[in-house]
């Protein structure tokens, strides 16, 4: 499907009322790879929209939003613990999760309720709850841009880091993912020490938890902090938790014993949402963008924000941080 002059409000989770002078919408492969030939003989810009769910576009875009919307799982059983499982791009993520606890397939549950499609979360390596993508990710099928030509990533080929991975750096805007390959355990092993889980759970009188009981509990808290974007347009997190040096962590605890953090291999992780709101933002609003009363760490759109309004709020945001904690808070949510 191919349109021309397209409001963007109902492509992106944030719903702000800007347009595309283009939209491509495929269905298979062989239609992405048609879609980019004439892309590249055309020498149009583009941007590849999956869920929409992790982007904002806060003006117009002048040239053509692409949306794979690949579909289809199979899986093959390595042996008797271990099952790989295939996903095309466009399947939704939640959805995706679900279909593996339903199989006993187990290793995604902590990452339940993350909005998006498959094909995002490689590029953002998204994480939650003590799990990464990067830990039951086996490998992905990629097409280049410029060549068509399919292309394999291994787990060491992604270079997954922190809510990065290779797309997001070198390789960014140069692939489009079409498939996603993840090694998964037929074994109930749970992590319930991160967050709120185990209190969740503990509420539920749940003593030895299964791999649904956690992601049943994720799933509740994920509804009782976060806005449905159905009802209040968000792209989720929109900034990314920062590392600090220990020695910058001991001087914030001296002067706030009661920060939230959590150690890291180098360095300490801070929970920025908890530094926005002791910064005064939580239930804030800037025109119509807003930080949502329950979360600091969502930006919302309270029903017509501008991108001017949203890129506003932000900056306010990251300097009064900034003055308060000497911590840079850096955007999680990409910007167009």
């Amino acid at each position: 499907m191919f349109l021309e002059n397209v409001s963007l409000q109902k492509y992106h989770s944030f719903a702000l009322a800007t347009q595309a002078r283009f939209l491509w919408t495929v269905n298979r492969v062989e239609q992405l790879q048609q879609a980019l030939r004439t892309i590249t003989a055309k020498n149009l810009p583009v941007f590849i929209l999956g869920g929409g769910s992790n982007v904002i576009f806060t003006q117009n875009y002048a040239g053509l939003i692409l949306c794979p919307q690949l579909k289809g799982i199979r899986y093959q059983y390595v042996n008797h613990t271990q099952v790989l499982v295939e996903a095309a791009a466009g399947e939704n993520w939640h959805d995706f999760v679900q279909y593996c606890l339903a199989k006993g397939w187990y290793g995604l549950e902590n990452l339940s309720l993350i909005p998006g499609t498959v094909g995002a979360a490689p590029i953002q390596n998204i994480g939650a709850y003590g799990v990464e993508i990067k830990d039951c990710f086996a490998s992905l099928t990629a097409i280049h841009r410029q060549t068509g030509r399919s292309q394999e990533f291994s787990l060491h080929d992604c270079q997954f880091a922190y809510r990065d991975s290779v797309f997001k750096q070198h390789l960014k805007d140069q692939f489009v993912i079409t498939h996603v390959r993840f090694l998964l355990s037929t074994q109930s092993l749970v992590k319930t020490q991160y967050g709120d889980i185990a209190a969740r759970l503990s509420s539920w009188h749940i003593t030895q938890a299964t791999p649904q009981d956690v992601a049943r509990a994720i799933i509740a808290i994920r509804q009782q902090k976060l806005p449905d974007p159905a009802h209040i347009g968000n792209a989720g997190s929109f900034f990314k938790n920062p590392v600090v040096t220990e020695a910058h962590f001991n001087q914030l605890k001296a002067q706030y014993p009661h920060i939230v953090a959590y150690p890291q291999a180098h360095g300490v992780k801070l929970a920025a949402g908890w530094l926005i709101e002791q910064a005064g933002w939580k239930g804030q609003n800037l025109g119509q963008a807003g930080v949502y009363e329950k979360q600091a760490l969502v930006l919302v759109n309270r029903g017509a924000a501008t991108g001017q309004e949203v890129m506003a709020l932000a900056r306010q945001i990251q300097d009064s941080v900034w003055a308060k904690f000497m911590v840079a808070l850096e955007i999680e949510v990409n910007l167009l």
